[in-house]
């Protein structure tokens, strides 16, 4: 069968490609072509854009990119007619693959979605939408299918990608040589996210708290879909640089700071102590402090239902702030013990589920029927 793939960040390219693999398992002469990135190509995906160019944060950035919006859209949609797929798969990305979901389906495609918007979060009258376009929806956080059941819409709920890529990472036993990092010092994880606009708004911040930290290597997630020269101002005394290794870091990490986003639960999963930040424009952050319907904007607290890892917001997100959090979770005990004790909560709640192969063989499973 044809299968035809959009992911519009960095995650949903590592989810969506393992889902390509799976889906190959089941349906050995499955073609793909996408919107994604480098590991939906490795994949053997057609790759038609890669997310880098399509990468927009906030509803200022969004507005700003109107005409860059569209272009892309009717671009998508010619190519959508011309390849015909067996299936349209959307993968979160809601703003742009929503509108797509709707052409797809004015034009008899069917249309499945795997790892679900996050219309809980806010603009939930949104659920009508997809319950009129998408004809499968396959969820990865627990509470999502109480959420869409409320709404009368029947979904999978097909366990946690994350959490099974993490189970399945092996052990790095020669880290620090690979890296050349010093074997006396503590590693500080600094994920400040993966795309331009957030680690301009975070990286700054995340390294000016250096002074108090000095027994400590200040550790940056680089990510290999940008130019290395990007981040080589950062990278001074006690700070390194590491590319696409996010995985191998956090397995040695003593403690993290982190951007908002999947790199939170990976944080969790790990067992690594952390802090959430999140910054973004003024107005962004005003327009959404008006419509989101959480109570925490990091995915470790939603899960588990409570304030597990503090999250430093906007404002709040300064050094000041970040030393005293940061201090907590690399020498309060107590408060260690307290986080990790939620992130035994939070395993509990994601489970073992294979969701990647899972989601794959229902795939097949409604085409076919």
């Amino acid at each position: 069968m044809k299968y035809y793939l959009i992911a519009g960040e960095r995650s949903g390219d590592f989810h969506a490609s393992h889902l390509m693999r799976a889906l190959r398992h089941q349906d050995a002469a499955a073609e793909f072509r996408c919107w994604g990135g480098d590991m939906m190509a490795a994949e053997g995906g057609e790759l038609v854009h890669h997310y880098q160019e399509m990468a927009i944060m906030g509803f200022l950035e969004a507005a700003t990119s109107i005409l860059k919006f569209r272009r892309y859209l009717k671009e998508c949609q010619h190519d959508l007619l011309a390849y015909r797929p067996d299936v349209l798969i959307l993968v979160d990305y809601a703003g742009f693959n929503l509108r797509v979901a709707k052409f797809a389906k004015q034009h008899g495609i069917k249309v499945f979605y795997y790892i679900s918007p996050k219309i809980w979060a806010w603009n939930q009258g949104r659920v009508h939408k997809v319950k009129a376009l998408v004809d499968r929806m396959f969820v990865i956080l627990p509470f999502e299918s109480e959420f869409y059941q409320r709404f009368g819409y029947e979904v999978d709920y097909i366990g946690n990608p994350t959490a099974d890529a993490v189970a399945e990472h092996p052990a790095s036993s020669d880290f620090y040589a690979r890296n050349k990092l010093a074997t006396d010092k503590p590693i500080i994880a600094v994920l400040p996210g993966s795309r331009k606009q957030e680690i301009e708004a975070m990286l700054y911040v995340m390294l000016s708290i250096l002074p108090p930290f000095l027994d400590y290597q200040f550790v940056v997630a680089g990510v290999d879909n940008l130019d290395p020269n990007y981040y080589a101002h950062f990278e001074r005394n006690n700070v390194r640089i590491i590319f696409g290794q996010t995985f191998d870091l956090l397995q040695h990490a003593k403690a993290a700071l982190v951007t908002s986003g999947t790199a939170t639960l990976e944080t969790a999963l790990f067992g690594v102590p952390q802090v959430v930040c999140y910054r973004t424009s003024a107005i962004t952050y005003a327009i959404g402090k008006a419509v989101i319907k959480v109570p925490y904007i990091s995915l470790v607290n939603l899960i588990v239902g409570r304030e597990v890892v503090k999250e430093l917001i906007q404002g709040e997100f300064n050094s000041r702030n970040l030393v005293k959090e940061l201090k907590k979770v690399t020498t309060d005990e107590e408060f260690i013990a307290q986080q990790k004790a939620g992130y035994v909560e939070l395993r509990e709640k994601l489970g073992r589920h294979n969701a990647a192969e899972k989601a794959a063989k229902l795939m097949v499973e409604y085409l076919n029927a």
